[in-house]
């Protein structure tokens, strides 16, 4: 039997993800049966299950995917450039992805396989906000778990709007006001280390 090249499985796990991400968003995560998954996919359980082993594995595969590209996006543009990424996302697919969130607070073995999903990501992101803060580009008069708690209010908050349909006029003045609300009161300064005495 040939052997199928690491491009070929990397392109198949691709359409799976894919298929799947149509399918939660149009059905559901419960709505998703194996039978809508093999339409929307296009491939039969099998195939499907031959590279995730059942539903769950693969709705935790899309909801890792996302969270590692927000968590990247979030090194790379910061607070801001997440925002302008929920903008752009899918309502339907926020819809499900909030069935994430949901069994984070009551599911655990969903928790602890959550908690495994990028290692380092979550360490990378709070090493970030620390160098902004170090170079005055966060504000310092509040602690950070305040500030990452207020960002994760307002990221969650905009994605709930998205997801339920509300308009959102005037986003670009919005997202201004938040990123704003984090920046340091006064002007830009950067810190300097403070000086050892020889």
């Amino acid at each position: 039997m040939p052997k199928i090249s690491d491009e070929k499985k990397d392109a198949r796990r691709r359409q799976i993800l894919d298929g799947a991400r149509r399918c939660f968003a149009e059905h559901g995560y419960e709505g998703a049966t194996v039978a809508r998954l093999e339409q929307a996919i296009g491939l039969s359980r099998g195939a499907i299950f031959n590279y995730y082993a059942s539903k769950d594995d693969l709705f935790l595969a899309l909801t890792t995917l996302d969270a590692e590209r927000i968590g990247t996006l979030w090194l790379e543009d910061g607070f801001g450039g997440v925002l302008r990424a929920l903008l752009a996302e899918d309502p339907a697919w926020l819809t499900v992805y909030f069935e994430a969130t949901r069994r984070l607070g009551t599911d655990e073995r969903f928790r602890e396989r959550w908690q495994q999903r990028v290692p380092g990501l979550d360490e990378q992101i709070r090493a970030k906000v620390e160098q902004a803060r170090a170079d005055g580009e966060i504000r310092d008069d509040v602690p950070l778990e305040t500030l990452g708690r207020f960002m994760g209010i307002v990221a969650d908050g905009l994605a709930l709007r998205i997801a339920t349909g509300f308009p959102l006029a005037g986003a670009d003045e919005l997202l201004t006001f938040v990123e704003d609300a984090i920046r340091p009161r006064g002007p830009v300064r950067k810190r300097t280390p403070a000086r050892r005495s020889a």
